[in-house]
């Protein structure tokens, strides 16, 4: 029994290196507080914004360095989690708020979530463009979705990535807030726009 334990722990001491090298160092950047998310709509009386007052995100990296190694067109990134909390997001209006706020289902489901699946990046002029795919989660319904967006220096060590994705509430199992004795209708046609700001 002994022998056969010394065999299994000499075979994982051997295979620890190729483990090591599969995986690879990782490091995480950081998400700074300037950065930005709202979801745009219109309405049958006007257009509104709602944005994010906050949000938390983990961004898993390759290695030191991933923010000029992604402007220079390179897969640095392993892993993306970014999310909101539905009661962060203002509409500018108590009112637009609630509706919204019931709309997006928030005391069921207080989250929204999109988590990287994978992606495509491709030097571009000012920077670097990409296109996204994952899972994105509203209202307690998740689906895929791909959207594309570009990727920039910000000019202080940090990494800007920015983008919308246009979609409909309704694909989500969510009704669009309807206010003023149904008199305000909002369209089911939104777009979640971001700028991301990362650092190492």
């Amino acid at each position: 029994m002994r022998t056969k334990t010394k065999y299994a722990a000499i075979a994982l001491i051997g295979f620890l290196p190729a483990m090591v090298a599969f995986t690879g160092p990782t490091s995480g950047l950081k998400l700074e507080p300037r950065s930005k998310l709202w979801i745009d709509g219109t309405s049958t009386v006007r257009s509104f914004r709602c944005k994010a007052s906050a949000m938390e995100a983990q961004v898993e990296a390759t290695g030191p360095g991933a923010v000029q190694a992604v402007i220079a067109g390179q897969k640095a990134v392993r892993s993306v989690a970014l999310t909101v909390q539905s009661a962060q997001l203002d509409c500018g209006n108590g009112t637009m708020n609630g509706h919204m706020m019931k709309a997006l289902k928030a005391k069921e489901f207080p989250t929204i979530q999109f988590v990287l699946g994978s992606y495509e990046v491709a030097r571009a002029d000012a920077g670097v463009k990409g296109k996204v795919t994952g899972q994105l989660t509203l209202g307690g319904i998740t689906k895929t979705i791909t959207m594309e967006g570009d990727a920039r220096d910000a000019g202080d060590g940090a990494l800007l990535v920015n983008g919308t994705h246009a979609l409909k509430m309704t694909e989500f199992g969510l009704k669009p807030p309807s206010l003023m004795m149904g008199t305000m209708k909002v369209n089911e046609n939104v777009a979640i726009g971001f700028e991301l700001y990362l650092k190492d």
